[in-house]
């Protein structure tokens, strides 16, 4: 069973974080990183759920919702790569879920890292 707690508390984390920033630090990049994290953990996770499929862009709902968003595609990545590690190999995973779950972890921490 893959252990995805790493990528679910560093998702967790952030997104908190970023839900307690004040407008002008949001103003100031965090939102955009926010957004652009969100849209890459989304688009890991359409791809781990329908490989093959063009991802669709995870819409900009403003600043303030950065944190949810980022939430959001976090925990749908987590539940993607919870299903696709119990289910038998799959000739069209581009990736084994836990290689995916280890970039994804370093990605969420270097976000967090930025904002």
């Amino acid at each position: 069973m893959l252990d995805v707690t790493p990528l679910q508390t560093a998702v967790d984390a952030l997104a908190d974080r970023l839900r307690t920033l004040p407008q002008s630090r949001l103003d100031q990049g965090a939102a955009a990183e926010a957004l652009a994290l969100a849209r890459q953990l989304a688009t890991r996770a359409q791809l781990i759920e329908r490989p093959g499929e063009t991802p669709y862009e995870l819409p900009d709902a403003g600043m303030f919702a950065a944190g949810d968003q980022l939430a959001v595609a976090g925990h749908d990545l987590v539940e993607a790569l919870r299903t696709a590690a119990a289910r038998p190999a799959d000739s069209d995973a581009k990736v084994a879920p836990a290689d995916e779950l280890a970039e994804a972890v370093r990605c969420v921490r270097a976000a967090a890292e930025r904002c």
